[in-house]
């Protein structure tokens, strides 16, 4: 490995790798990917064989961490294991994909059956490959945050050989239910979200009428030149999810106008940190994927839009009460975004598309002989309660802990408890 690949943090050694897998599994000798992956040793024994624990980071279509020191969940992990961060396909310093990139795989069905590739079941195939290659026939034990739950589902079901023990934090997906399920779970505590929002800031509601009325009057955009409208304000919501959401939209609600020349406006400090909130601007798979993670046989016909029309409440116009939305990704996102409209028709063919594979085997989970452990939290604005436990029951050596003490970013808030007590939920023998 080239001496630039492996360099020092505080308290850790750390070895970048690069990969090569098939962007289609099923046809192995076909077009290839990059795949990256961050080791992390801790310095006092970096020649140590410790065993691995493969962290699936949340999504879809976001990157690993980078760490820039020994602390929170890491810290406690490199107590007994080495680590290894994987950028999923698509993301990070993995073969990216981006508006950029899709241009070259020519017209919309191109790039849809591209895209289509880039789910949790090519993940894990990808590891499973990463496995391979760095211990053979050895086993692993793996993390999977969010998004990176499903992957640890997806994981359980289509390679079990490969696990020691597997490890979750917020993201039990449902086996069976359709996204018309989740979102209709999902829409009624993002209201709650908002009641909670408004109740800690009253005087919220008023400034927030304020700036989306302003919206519907002007013509207003972003730094990039994009239009900024209600609903993409609106999407400020996404981040009520986690600690310290509701006081990070505050602060932009705050500074959203200025005094110029005799009339107000938005001010750019508020247009900037619209800009910089949401992440559709530079993470693609997480709009144009988000419903298919989901699907199995079926297609979304984009859920979240459909679902919303029993929710009436989050449509806003003068006079009406003004709510946040959440996790939900919505067709005219594909419009109003400069970053997605080159991929708008490839999106509309994944909505549309009804032959999603199955990620997850019924009765492989139903047999399961991997030692599991997973927090879910009682408040999760993300992942529904309900929709998890019936996986959990579903899965045996799945043992649980719910807790109303985090939000969904509690592995991010106070991972080092978080991870030590989830493997200490763990047999003895799998506990390193």
């Amino acid at each position: 490995m080239p001496a630039r690949e492996t360099y020092t943090l505080p308290g850790m050694v750390v070895r970048n790798h690069y990969f090569e897998v098939p962007l289609d599994h099923a046809a192995p000798a076909g077009e290839k990917l990059s795949v990256f992956a961050r080791e992390l040793r801790p310095s006092e024994r970096p020649d140590a064989e410790l065993p691995y624990l493969v962290y699936f980071q949340g999504g879809p279509g976001s990157a690993s961490p980078r760490p820039d020191a020994r602390s929170g969940w890491i810290g406690r992990a490199l107590q007994d294991h080495r680590v290894l961060l994987l950028d999923q396909r698509g993301t990070g310093l993995s073969s990216p994909v981006s508006y950029q990139t899709l241009t070259e795989r020519g017209g919309p069905a191109e790039q849809a059956a591209y895209l289509a590739q880039f789910r949790a079941d090519a993940i894990v195939a990808d590891a499973e490959i990463l496995r391979r290659q760095l211990i053979g026939d050895e086993r692993w034990s793996i993390l999977g945050q969010s998004f990176g739950g499903f992957c640890v589902l997806r994981y359980l079901s289509a390679a079990q050989d490969g696990l020691r023990a597997a490890l979750i934090t917020g993201g039990i997906p449902s086996l069976t239910r359709k996204a018309d399920d989740v979102y209709r779970a999902t829409y009624p505590r993002v209201e709650e979200k908002n009641r909670e929002f408004f109740s800690r800031y009253p005087h919220a509601q008023i400034a927030c009428r304020r700036i989306a009325d302003h919206l519907l009057k002007n013509d207003v955009s972003l730094p990039n030149g994009q239009r900024l409208t209600v609903k993409q304000f609106q999407q400020l919501g996404l981040d009520f999810g986690g600690a310290g959401g509701f006081e990070r939209i505050m602060d932009i609600v705050e500074r959203a106008f200025v005094s110029a020349d005799g009339r107000e406006e938005l001010s750019y400090a508020f247009l900037h940190a619209m800009f910089g909130a949401t992440s559709f601007h530079t993470s693609p798979i997480f709009t144009v994927l988000h419903e298919a993670i989901y699907c199995q046989g079926s297609a979304s016909a984009w859920a979240a839009q459909r679902v919303r029309g029993e929710f009436p409440q989050f449509d806003y116009a003068p006079g009406k009460e003004f709510l946040f939305t959440g996790e939900m990704i919505y067709p005219w996102m594909l419009d109003e975004f400069a970053t997605l409209r080159p991929l708008k028709e490839a999106a509309m063919l994944l909505a549309n598309k009804r032959d999603w594979p199955a990620l997850y085997d019924l009765e492989v989970l139903a047999a399961n002989q991997v030692p599991t452990a997973a927090v879910l939290y009682y408040h999760d604005m993300y992942v529904d309660l309900g929709l998890a436990m019936e996986t959990v029951r579903h899965v045996p050596n799945l043992n649980t802990w719910v807790t109303s003490e985090y939000e969904h970013n509690g592995l991010r808030m106070d991972g080092a408890r978080i991870l030590d007590r989830l493997i200490g939920m763990l047999p003895v023998v799998e506990r390193t």
